[in-house]
């Protein structure tokens, strides 16, 4: 059997099988903070937020995950602040097991040329490099940037 679609992937997860966006729709004003070589391959996007506030509204959820050149990436727009690092972290610890538990087809779909999981800041870098939060960020290979650059 070949391999989904990113659409056919959304639509086999519950939590969010309703809300698949063409293009980087679903990421509203933040698309503006991915930048991809060749738009025409981007093969949609996922408000993860928004459609799983309902089911889990006491948890940190993770923003955004979209399709490009058949790899699912995950991004999370946030203050890129030392005060922000837990949450940040905690949401990511909430995507994995959201994608482990019920969002298979999206995850097997995860990156695997570089890393999957993109923490894009909202306003300024204020992590300094020597405090245990930019350790932390570093050690889990999600740094805050301030554009997401895929070529």
């Amino acid at each position: 059997m070949p391999d989904m679609t990113f659409k056919e992937a959304v639509e086999t997860t519950p939590d969010v099988r309703t809300c698949y966006q063409t293009g980087l729709r679903a990421l509203g004003g933040d698309s503006e903070k991915i930048n991809l070589g060749d738009t025409a391959r981007c093969e949609g996007s996922v408000d993860i937020d928004g459609c799983t506030l309902t089911r889990y509204p006491q948890s940190n959820r993770w923003d955004y995950c979209f399709s490009y050149k058949g790899e699912a990436f995950f991004v999370e727009v946030h203050t890129a602040n030392t005060a922000e690092v837990s949450t940040v972290l905690r949401k990511l610890q909430w995507l994995k097991d959201w994608l482990n538990h019920e969002a298979p087809e999206l995850a097997r779909m995860k990156a695997q040329s570089q890393n999957p999981y993109y923490w894009i800041q909202s306003s300024k870098f204020n992590i300094p490099k020597t405090s245990k939060q930019y350790r932390q960020v570093v050690q889990e290979g999600i740094k805050p940037i301030s554009v997401l650059v895929l070529r």
